[in-house]
Formats: C-alpha cells, structure tokens, sequence
C-alpha cells in the first residue's frame, strides 16, 4: 500500500487531466465559431449523424465538460494538503495554510485575469476585431466587443468589466470569463468547508460532503457545487487507508469497475448542448432527466457535471489511467492551461479571424428591398475551407507558445506581486498565533 506522502505526489494525474480540459475548451470555441452543426447530436431531426456527433467522439468538441472537469480539480487539488494536516491531526497549521491559500488564491486568479482583459480592450480599442464584427461566424461577431465611443469612455468600459468579471461573470472583452468567478467562489467554499469541518473525524466529513452535494444538486448548481464537494471527497478518499488497503487488495475488481466508469462518464458527458430530441440515445438522456434532475434544470449543464464527476472517479481507481495522465507532456498542458483559458478566446476573435477570413473580399452591399428597408448584411465568408488544414494547426503552435510565455514570465510575476502584498497585510507574528483563526 502506497504511503500518504506518496499518494499525494501521485496527483500530478490531475495536472494532465487539466491540460486535456484546457485543450478541449479551445476545441470547442473553434468548433462554435466554424462548426456549430457538432453542437447537435445529428445533422437535422430527419438526417443520420455526422461521425464526429456521435457520443465519445462528440466530446472533443465540447467545452462544458472542461468547465465541470476544472471545479472538480479545485475542490480536490485545494483540499488535498488541509484533508492531509487534519488526518495527521496537525489542524492548526492546516487552518493557518487555509487562511493563507484563500488570499493567494485570489491574487493569482484574478491578476492574470486583470492583465488579460486589459489586453484585450486595448486590442478592442484600437480595431483588433474589426474584422470579427463582419465575419460569417456568428459566435465571432457575438462575441467580440465594440470600441468605446469615448476616450473617458473607454476607460470606463475597461473598469466596469474588471469589476463585473468577479461579481456577475460578465465581461465583454473575453466574455469566457464568466467561469472565473465561479471558480474562485469554488475555492472558497472549499476554504470554507475545510474551516468548519477541520476538527471533525473523517468518515463523518465525507458525510458532510454528500449532504452538501445533495444539497447544490437540488438547489440547482451544477457548475460549482456539486463538482466542488465531488472534488473535496476525491481528496478525502486519496488519505483513507481502508479505501487504499481494499482498492491495493482488489486490484483487478478496481481496474475493471474503474475502467466502466470512465466509459459511463464519457457517454454521459456526452450529452449534446442543443437539440437532444434529434438523436435516441440522447432521446434517451433527455427522458432519464426528468427523473434524476430537479425541476427545471438545465440538462446541458447537470449532464456535463454528472458525466465529469463519474469519468474523474474511474481515473482516481484506475492506475493505468492515472499513469497516463501523469505523462510529462500532459502534466506541461496541464501547466499551460490557466494562461492557455485567459488567451485563446481573444487570439480566436484577432489573429485566427484574420488568418480565416482577412484575405476574403468583403461581398457587396445586399441592397433595399421595395420599401427602402436594407436587407440583413452579408457576411465575409472563409477565404477557403482548404486554407482550415494549415491554419488550426498553426494557430494552436501560436497559442501554446504565447501560453508558455505568459507562464515563463506573467504569472510569476503575478506570483510575486500577491507575495509582496502578503508580506504588506500579513501579521509577522501569525505563524506563533494558529490559535487566532479559532478565537
């Protein structure tokens, strides 16, 4: 049986998971942008399905999974080191580490965040998505924001968006960052729990942890909350000995059950974002959602979640999956991923529009109809669907290599900068007070 120090090393399984996820998520901006058809299970409700919407194939295209996939990494990556003090029965430095990580935390999600959206705007402003307001792709146009009217104006915009990407997800210059703010709320409520919970034995947290779950599952939160406590009770399932001992006795039991896991999950997350009547097996999905999920939710959303939380439970049982995931190249995509998420929307809506479509003639005017009324616009098409097979891959060189960059330099500069404020804020004495946190 594996020690605890080193089943804590042995999560670098959740470094490359993350880098798929992150890969996955740029994969379904483009294919939004040039492919939306994948986006349904079939071509039309009367028309067979293209290979590539078919379940398990379907999921390289999609980018809700990802987003599910990184709030289950939160809960369990952040629980992992309080979960190990409080076993170990050293609570009060896993409550001054909690204290400590909540404020790091939040310096280094929302620093490179800051500095990306500011990037972005001055491409706004200064004409970056031109191109993209006039292009075929809808979710291009939709996406790319206007210039302001103003100079005055234009810093205004740029404040109001660096407030409103933390308070309600909205940012019109990477409006991909609504995810952010939820994923911040995700830690702290993992620093929460781990607070509340600290002095409470094991097997009752991880009751605490169901209760909590069943509870966001019915009060309707399938971005967050139940991914997070999913998360938290991997983490608290990677230090519970009988659970180690009788996984390390049953080894072929666990390798096979691990492995239907990851299946079920891949079918299940499978799950299409839009018309799901157009195909039975997600027919299928639709009918058994009436049944599990609360009234009104959203399926398209609770199926993601569900299908995330049950593949990442096959890889935690399952060795050769986790030794996979733990590959140096898919541990360095995984180290990519943060800068990779912040980048790839704003590059889409400049530089790849503009290798797509910039050598495109823009087509005439549609002209009025007979009551002087002008037709909707037309749009400037591809250049060519041929020129598609040299310019994704090069755009995904580009990006990587701009994401490694910002990694090598912005966020540890990003790193230092929370650091100098912790020195600034901090209490000299804090690590002689633990005792403070419980007064």
């Amino acid at each position: 049986m594996a020690s605890t120090m080193r089943q804590c090393r042995d999560s670098n399984w959740a470094d490359g998971l993350r880098g798929i996820a992150s890969l996955l998520v740029v994969t379904a901006h483009i294919t939004r942008s040039l492919a939306p058809a994948i986006l349904s299970p079939a071509m039309s409700e009367s028309l067979p399905p293209f290979i590539l919407q078919l379940p398990f194939l379907r999921i390289l295209f999609m980018g809700r999974p990802s987003v599910a996939i990184f709030a289950i990494l939160s809960g369990y990556v952040n629980a992992l080191k309080p979960i190990k003090q409080t076993r170990a029965g050293h609570i009060d430095y896993a409550l001054t580490g909690v204290a400590k990580s909540a404020f790091r935390r939040t310096g280094r999600f929302m620093i490179p965040a800051i500095l990306a959206t500011t990037l972005s705007w001055l491409v706004c402003q200064f004409g970056g998505y031109g191109l993209a307001h006039n292009v075929e792709s809808a979710w291009i146009r939709d996406t790319s924001p206007l210039p302001s009217s103003s100079f005055a104006g234009a810093f205004y915009d740029l404040f109001n968006n660096l407030i409103t990407t933390w308070t309600n997800g909205g940012n019109e210059y990477d409006r991909i960052q609504w995810t952010l703010c939820y994923l911040l709320r995700g830690s702290m409520l993992v620093y929460l729990t781990v607070v509340a919970t600290a002095y409470v034995q094991p097997k009752y947290r991880m009751l605490i942890y169901g209760v909590l779950y069943i509870y966001y599952w019915k009060m309707g939160d399938p971005v967050i909350g139940i991914n997070i406590y999913a998360g938290m009770l991997l983490a608290e399932l990677t230090f519970d000995s009988d659970v180690q001992s009788h996984v390390a006795d049953h080894p072929h039991i666990y390798s096979f059950l691990s492995t239907a896991l990851i299946f079920l999950g891949a079918f299940t997350l499978s799950y299409p974002e839009e018309n799901p009547e157009w195909a039975r097996w997600s027919t299928g999905l639709l009918r058994l959602g009436y049944h599990i999920f609360p009234e009104g939710a959203e399926f398209a959303r609770y199926y993601p979640a569900l299908g995330s939380q049950i593949l990442t439970f096959g890889v935690f049982f399952n060795p050769t999956a986790k030794r996979l995931l733990s590959s140096s190249a898919l541990c360095w995509f995984g180290k990519m991923s943060f800068a990779v998420y912040l980048l790839h929307a704003p590059l889409i809506r400049s530089l790849l529009t503009w290798m797509l479509y910039g050598a495109s003639s823009q087509p005439l005017s549609p002209g009025k109809d007979t009551d002087g009324t002008d037709f909707p616009p037309a749009w400037i098409p591809l250049t060519s669907r041929w020129l598609l097979f040299f310019t994704i891959p090069l755009f995904y060189a580009l990006l990587y290599r701009l994401a490694h960059l910002w990694t090598a330099h912005v966020d540890p500069w990003c790193a230092r900068a929370t650091t100098w404020v912790e020195e600034k804020v901090f209490r000299d004495d804090s690590r002689l007070e633990k005792s403070v946190l419980l007064a």
